[in-house]
């Protein structure tokens, strides 16, 4: 699509974006020239899927290992009841192709380890809608050091907080150097979660997403945003680089190598 003009369809699809100031048709195209990974195809993976792909970026990646259930359809809004068995990656494309024609979905029916996390590196930004810690710090650690920006996004009950991980700014160990012990941070599965939740916590993330790849307005980079939905409150709470993180510190390790993406995800210190 880079240096083409956009085509008839295409000005009256992105018509509101056209006539937007901060975008344009140069932003419009920016956002089709534009890739992103969504890790998680899920609760929060789902409101961002359909949201990046309704804004016309060009390329999706979706990397999910697991199949629709029947559970996940009170939250999980891109699958429907006819989905249940299928791949999620699989489901999720589907809906893209219904949905804009103009992205090219590519989908990674695999979880995510250090074995295939250069899978990230593809991308110019990723968008980390995950539900475990392993991943999250694989997510951190893999972009910080390829130099790509990360969403992040994580829910619990009627709570959801957001951040942008930026290659400029401080990263996820900058705010948890390491992740709690196994077993003292219930999931989903065991303590539930309101249905709307990601909807809210996910459309932020794709609108970090967005504004990163148009390099527009004020990220949250920097910033976690805490979410309450029961008091219907938002609270951001500013937070630095760490010189001692051992991903974006002063003395930064060189490859993921040595981190095993396990229990506490931790680095070794030696």
């Amino acid at each position: 699509m880079s240096g083409l003009s956009l085509d008839a369809t295409q000005l009256d699809r992105y018509s509101r974006h056209i006539i937007m100031d901060d975008v344009g048709p140069e932003g419009q195209k920016r956002l089709l020239d534009s890739s992103a990974l969504v890790v998680g195809a899920g609760g929060l993976g789902a409101p961002v899927i359909q949201y990046l792909a309704a804004a016309g970026v060009g390329t999706l990646g979706v990397v999910d290992d697991d199949v629709v259930e029947r559970s996940n359809l009170q939250r999980q809004v891109i699958h429907g009841d006819d989905d249940v068995g299928r791949p999620k990656v699989d489901s999720a494309a589907e809906f893209v192709a219904g949905l804009n024609p103009d992205v090219d979905v590519e989908t990674y029916e695999t979880r995510l380890d250090r074995d295939n996390a250069d899978i990230l590196t593809d991308y110019d930004i990723v968008v980390d809608a995950s539900d475990n810690f392993p991943t999250r710090y694989l997510v951190n650690d893999t972009c910080r050091l390829a130099g790509i920006p990360v969403s992040h996004g994580a829910i619990y009950k009627f709570e959801g907080q957001v951040t942008t991980l930026h290659p400029d700014g401080p990263c996820y160990r900058c705010l948890f150097r390491e992740a709690p012990e196994p077993g003292t941070v219930p999931d989903c599965a065991t303590t539930g979660v309101l249905g709307v939740l990601p909807g809210t916590v996910g459309c932020i993330q794709a609108t970090e997403a967005v504004k990163l790849l148009l390099d527009a307005g004020e990220p949250l980079i920097g910033r976690l945003l805490f979410y309450d939905a029961m008091d219907m409150t938002f609270e951001t709470v500013p937070y630095a680089k760490d010189p001692d993180c051992p991903v974006c510190g002063d003395d930064p390790i060189d490859s993921i190598d040595e981190i095993e993406y396990t229990d506490g995800c931790a680095i070794d210190a030696d």
